[in-house]
């Protein structure tokens, strides 16, 4: 909840906002939500992604929503009412997306990364051959909006959303494809189906071609003997071998001088022979 009292210059404190993981230092982990912050803090911000930072970690960002096409949020500011912020990106359409996926059914192991709930190093790379650059290179590739009256655009909610969304990526990546217009389950129905040549749901992609190559080594791992989606776990240990022996099992003790008298002696010898067998 808020307490109105004080509003103007002083930021209205909230109970319950959504705040960053991160209490100090840099906000994102993963190399795909570094990249994205890379590209907010190349737009030469200067304090307002210090105080937008300040606000993600003070749990200013009331509520953050990831739809295709626009991030919205609710930021709460220096007023009573609280300020809402969109983000919008241009969303890919079917033929783009088509030869996305068409390249990443191609390829091993950026579809066992995406399976396994991660972006492949690669992806960039994929997305830019088909014209399409995954993350925005420019401010103008973004449409920002903020209803506060700071002119500056982006203005510090707008950054403490940046930063929130990053976490949110670092979470769950399928979030920065479904920015660009694919959710998580579409997105690999259609990559089972360039695989197989089979549709798997109503969001498969229809017409494709029936995979070859390296596609259709993932094809025959959708064997149902086979899981690929613990192609990452780590493997089952095998089982211990059962000892065998090679010699006496009491070498060791031969081996060794008598005990002195304080310790046992040869009786010693003889109740650790007991042991040893």
């Amino acid at each position: 909840m808020t307490t109105p009292e004080f509003w103007g210059s002083r930021t209205v404190k909230v109970e319950g906002g959504i705040r960053a993981r991160s209490a100090r230092g840099a906000i994102g982990e993963s190399w795909w939500s570094k990249r994205f912050l890379g590209v907010l803090e190349s737009f030469a911000l200067g304090t307002r992604l210090t105080r937008g930072r300040n606000y993600a970690r003070a749990g200013q960002v009331l509520s953050l929503t990831v739809d295709p096409g626009v991030v919205a949020g609710v930021v709460q500011g220096s007023r009573p009412t609280p300020y809402r912020v969109s983000i919008a990106l241009q969303v890919f359409d079917d033929d783009v997306w088509r030869r996305v996926e068409t390249a990443l059914a191609a390829e091993a192991l950026g579809a066992a990364k995406l399976l396994a709930g991660e972006l492949p190093p690669h992806v960039e790379d994929v997305f830019a051959d088909a014209d399409a650059p995954l993350f925005p290179a420019r401010v103008r590739d973004l449409a920002m909006r903020c209803s506060c009256p700071d002119a500056a655009v982006p203005c510090k909610h707008l950054a403490a959303t940046f930063y929130l969304l990053a976490e949110r990526f670092d979470a769950d990546p399928f979030q920065i494809l479904l920015w660009r217009g694919r959710t998580r389950d579409a997105l690999l129905a259609n990559l089972r189906t360039l695989r197989t040549g089979t549709a798997t749901g109503p969001a498969a992609v229809t017409e494709v071609p029936v995979a070859t190559g390296a596609a259709r080594v993932l094809a025959d791992m959708d064997e149902p003997d086979v899981e690929l989606e613990r192609f990452w776990y780590p493997p089952v240990p095998l089982a211990d071998p059962e000892p065998a022996a090679v010699t006496g099992r009491d070498l060791l003790l031969r081996q060794l001088p008598t005990p002195p008298p304080s310790l046992g002696g040869r009786d010693l010898l003889t109740a650790l022979r007991a042991w040893y067998r």
